[in-house]
């Protein structure tokens, strides 16, 4: 494996790129982000965290589905949709509420479908979809969801909170497909009980009542190098990875497998003498994990494979979101 080319890839890939505008939207709002003093977590996290008085908090996220996606295959854009967000609460230690959604479209057939899809999501997480607004006169499909969740105020899973010493985990619900709709989706919910969805997605709250984890995200668009890289940035951390430990589903390729978004995977964070039983609490609900490096104080996140390395990003001189919590 040329491990220069992956980097270079890596950086490269649009999953990373797209994230590149949100330091722009974060200065607009900077005069006025001291104004939020109820705001424990707001910009570069899964979800924002408000603190309304007493033992717990309310996360607070938003996600919308790349117009490809919805005009591609309009009901896997409303499924989506509940998946990635009921995600972006799970990540953070929290228990989703409830949904709303905003709409746009001219073709009927199109709404319809994005519908069914959103319905078979709440069927599938039951977390439910409570309001929205509907454009029925738009020349194009658009789609954004987004969700409250609950959970203790001292149990939040944040991804600013990396630290030096800290050991990196990865974990994935492998038991799935490649999606039908990009070759950087992976499947391991729409074809599984309800029951066994949301005993694997509720794990992370187990993780974060015991306090196991310093710090965490869901793997998203980035993949799992790239979401890394934003848990770094935000943490002002290096991080050495050894690609030979990330597990991969047979039949995928590697570089492809990194850049996918595995609907239910996380990276994460621990000190080292608690890594054994945060991946016993993964595998008791058949989620495969693994400690795949270390997190260091370089602000670069290298990987390597035993003979080479190659550093993906050097926060130093790089950027992915840019933000600076």
């Amino acid at each position: 494996m040329d491990l220069e080319k992956l980097a270079q890839s890596i950086r490269d890939f649009e999953g990373v790129t797209r994230k590149k505008p949100i330091a722009d939207i974060v200065r607009v709002f900077e005069t006025v982000r001291s104004e939020y003093d109820n705001a424990v977590v707001d910009f570069g996290d899964d979800a924002a965290v408000i603190d309304i008085g007493g033992d717990d908090v309310i996360l607070f996220a938003a996600d919308g589905i790349w117009g490809k996606i919805a005009n591609k295959s309009p009901w896997w854009a409303g499924y989506t949709s509940v998946v990635v967000n009921v995600n972006d609460i799970s990540a953070m230690g929290g228990r989703p509420l409830a949904m709303v959604n905003i709409m746009s479209s001219s073709d009927r057939q199109s709404t319809a479908e994005i519908m069914e899809g959103i319905r078979d999501g709440i069927k599938k997480f039951g977390v439910p979809m409570v309001g929205g607004h509907m454009h029925p006169d738009t020349p194009y499909n658009s789609l954004a969801v987004a969700i409250i969740g609950i959970a203790k105020k001292d149990c939040i899973i944040r991804s600013d909170t990396a630290r030096p010493g800290d050991v990196i985990i990865v974990a994935y619900d492998m038991d799935g497909r490649v999606g039908q709709n990009s070759p950087y989706s992976w499947d391991s919910t729409s074809f599984k009980e309800s029951a066994i969805v949301r005993e694997r997605f509720m794990v992370m709250q187990e993780l974060g009542e015991k306090k196991l984890l310093t710090a965490g995200k869901d793997i998203s668009n980035p993949g799992t190098i790239g979401t890394l890289g934003m848990l770094c940035e935000v943490s002002k951390t290096g991080a050495s990875v050894d690609l030979s430990t990330i597990p991969c589903p047979e039949n995928v390729d590697f570089e492809q497998w990194l850049k996918i978004y595995p609907a239910t995977g996380y990276i994460m964070t621990a000190r080292e003498e608690n890594a054994d039983e945060c991946m016993r609490i993964f595998e008791k609900v058949g989620i495969t994990a693994a400690v795949i490096g270390k997190i260091n104080d370089t602000r670069k996140l290298e990987i390597h494979d035993g003979s080479a390395r190659a550093t993906v990003f050097d926060f130093l001189k790089d950027d992915i979101t840019g933000i600076d919590t």
